[in-house]
């Protein structure tokens, strides 16, 4: 099991054919762009891997041929997105053996909140059945986790090792980043990855960095190198290409901008529609001037 990596994590798409099933052998593929890129870690079945689409053995099968394709280049971060402790240690437990470098976990989210005490439980049992790291993802909106009680669960539960930290809030993500110093803190705050980095995010796990992985690693790196004319340049056509792309069907243009790119043609599962015209257009102008067009698309036109 690898250490949990820093930097820029994207989460990767899953290769569904436009009948629904996973072409497992379009994994290795996005693997060598995504780490091409400079990416510094990787994440599977994740919400931009719609990873609650997927059964067990498919989400199986997805982190295996993900950890195969990747050949220890860099950590690979599972994604468990479900709604029961039972469910979530399940999953856990089939990818256990991959050596994967964490989970991330959303906090139970259908419909119904468990109170703080039982929240901190479900963490708890699902690190204690599995043993492994854990990372939440805090981005259901109502079950969104305060920066008080993440930081309680990492307190009581030393094996949930940081948090995802989601939605466009930045005081929230500056309460957290105060409070759980010793903590990793990754930003999935798209839109606002510039200032995340400045008030000292450990890196990001977020659609935008899948979409545009090149430019997302030159933010990461203008930042680190003190570079803030350049970093505040790149967030900026960031940003047009986040507004351009984000919509109920995120996954979708997410992997239409990876298409754009290079990368083969792939369609989410039904019944997340794919991209519209206005969404393809204003994504190929955001990549555009990015600078991210030099390869030849594999996306229908």
């Amino acid at each position: 099991m690898k250490k949990p990596p820093r930097g820029v994590i994207p989460p990767m798409t899953t290769p569904f054919r436009r009948d629904g099933e996973i072409d497992l052998k379009l994994v290795a593929p996005q693997v060598d762009w995504l780490i091409g890129a400079g990416a510094h870690g990787l994440a599977a079945g994740g919400s931009t891997g719609e990873g609650h689409v997927l059964d067990h053995e498919e989400y199986r099968d997805l982190i295996a041929a993900t950890v195969e394709a990747a050949k220890s280049r860099v950590p690979i971060i599972a994604g468990v997105i479900v709604d029961s402790t039972r469910d979530a240690i399940r999953r856990g437990k089939l990818v256990r053996d991959a050596k994967v470098a964490a989970l991330q976990v959303t906090p139970v989210h259908y419909l119904f909140r468990p109170d703080d005490d039982s929240m901190v439980e479900h963490f708890r049992a699902i690190t204690a059945e599995t043993g492994m790291p854990v990372i939440i993802y805090n981005v259901v909106p109502w079950t969104y986790l305060s920066p008080k009680l993440l930081t309680r669960i990492m307190t009581e539960v030393p094996m949930v090792i940081g948090v995802k930290q989601s939605a466009g809030d930045l005081k929230l993500f500056a309460d957290l980043m105060m409070m759980a110093p010793n903590k990793l803190i990754y930003s999935a705050v798209d839109a606002l990855m510039y200032p995340s980095y400045v008030l000292g995010a450990h890196g990001s796990i977020a659609a935008i960095l899948s979409a545009a992985p090149h430019a997302s690693v030159e933010l990461w790196d203008a930042v680190r190198a003190g570079d803030h004319k350049k970093a505040l340049g790149l967030h900026q056509k960031l940003l047009v290409l986040w507004n351009a792309a984000v919509s109920d069907n995120l996954p979708a243009c997410t992997r239409y901008a990876q298409s754009l790119q290079g990368l083969p043609q792939t369609w989410s599962r039904a019944p997340m529609p794919s991209a519209t015209s206005a969404q393809q257009s204003a994504i190929k102008a955001a990549l555009n001037d990015l600078n991210a067009l030099g390869t030849k698309s594999h996306a229908a036109e």
